[in-house]
């Protein structure tokens, strides 16, 4: 991988600069104020809810204090919220040179997963140091969308032919993927649509990208397949009626949560479905509980805000003056945007489950941290685009 080269000195002087710089409102003023603000709202919201649908477990399944959870997700919020600042101000393209030691470590945090990774609910994905947790797949997706915009960006290479443009990406991706598709489906299937996505706009051609998706399918249904447990996930999200009580079970409570909620809700704090009997509610389906406290409007309330996301992140990226600040605003939004049509597929039986969180809502740290990454890192394009 060819990345562009800048002298040490000067991106030495740039990362100490984050904390030695006058005019820290200067500063505040120039972020965008709309991606600021949504994120905001998104993650407190996200804090809110979290909260709601954890407090019964804490206590009964955890015996501890119903804000464990809570406490937990809030310094995370915090963490993150330190780390979007961080990056929004760091000029991005002083990250290029950075890129491939970040994918070789993401790489082999993935690889000790599959070696001495964390079980839990029949996905191994977390590494466990008793103090401290984490899921190096989060962390893997903003890899990635990072390696694609520097590959992307640069001027030596022919996206329209194999040798010396789709090939380097496809085996980067693939190796990832296939390190990812024994933790979870679901990641993999994001990083498949990000990649083929961003290629596209980059000037792939149909033809190699719709033989690269054929190619994908046969290997696909046999790891459906050759799973007991992802034959059961699929056939539950077909006829989830005709196993209420187990594979079934947390999409049946899901669909009864959305139908208590009704249009208005049933008041916060005041849902049913999170005393024991919707699993995982504070995290891949935090959305039905959000359904079902806030109704109809609260939830299209919250999808409404990802959709401003969303646009917001694709104008940032059609504005930005160079080519990797465009293609680096691009896959962040796919990302985030791609995630949450994901998520909101599974809890209303679209898709099948698939242990994919709401970014910057859903409990979870490596997600959270991750996505407020990922969006600092788009206030650092839109910054620039801004300054210019």
């Amino acid at each position: 991988m060819m990345l562009r080269k800048k002298n040490k000195s000067t991106v030495s002087s740039n990362w100490k600069g984050l904390f030695d710089q006058p005019h820290e409102a200067k500063f505040f003023s120039s972020l965008d104020g709309v991606i600021l603000g949504v994120t905001v709202v998104l993650a407190l919201g996200g804090l809110i809810a979290v909260f709601s649908a954890s407090g019964y477990m804490a206590k009964v399944r955890f015996e501890s204090s119903a804000t464990l959870f809570f406490i937990r997700q809030a310094l995370w919020l915090t963490i993150g919220f330190v780390l979007l600042l961080v990056l929004a101000r760091l000029d991005y393209t002083d990250l290029r040179p950075y890129i491939p030691r970040v994918l070789i470590g993401c790489i082999l945090l993935l690889a000790i997963v599959m070696v001495a990774g964390v079980e839990n609910n029949g996905a191994r994905r977390w590494i466990d140091l008793d103090w401290f947790s984490m899921q190096p797949s989060e962390l893997s997706k903003l890899a990635v969308v990072l390696y694609l915009a520097s590959y992307l960006s640069r001027t030596d290479i022919s996206i329209t032919k194999w040798q010396g443009g789709l090939l380097e990406p496809l085996v980067v991706v693939g190796i990832i993927c296939s390190l990812l598709v024994f933790e979870d489906f679901g990641t993999p299937v994001v990083l498949g649509v990000v990649l083929v996505s961003m290629l596209y706009v980059a000037g792939a051609r149909m033809l190699h990208l719709s033989m690269l998706t054929l190619m994908v399918i046969p290997p696909a249904v046999a790891l459906i397949g050759g799973s007991p447990e992802r034959m059961e996930r699929l056939t539950s999200f077909l006829h989830p009626e005709q196993d209420r009580f187990d594979a079934g079970h947390q999409l049946i409570q899901s669909f009864l949560a959305f139908s208590n909620g009704g249009i208005f809700g049933q008041g916060l704090g005041m849902g049913g479905q999170k005393l024991g009997y919707l699993p995982e509610a504070h995290t891949d389906f935090v959305l039905a509980l959000i359904g079902e406290e806030l109704g109809f409007i609260g939830t299209t309330c919250f999808l409404g805000l990802f959709v401003v996301l969303v646009l917001k992140g694709f104008r940032v990226a059609a504005q930005s003056h160079d080519l990797f600040g465009r293609y680096l605003a691009l896959g962040i939004t796919l990302l985030l945007g791609v995630q949450v049509l994901m998520n909101a597929g599974v809890v209303s039986g679209l898709l099948p489950t698939k242990g994919l969180t709401l970014p910057l809502v859903s409990y979870g740290g490596s997600s959270l941290v991750t996505s407020m990454m990922a969006i600092g890192l788009l206030l650092s394009v839109a910054r620039r685009r801004a300054m210019h």
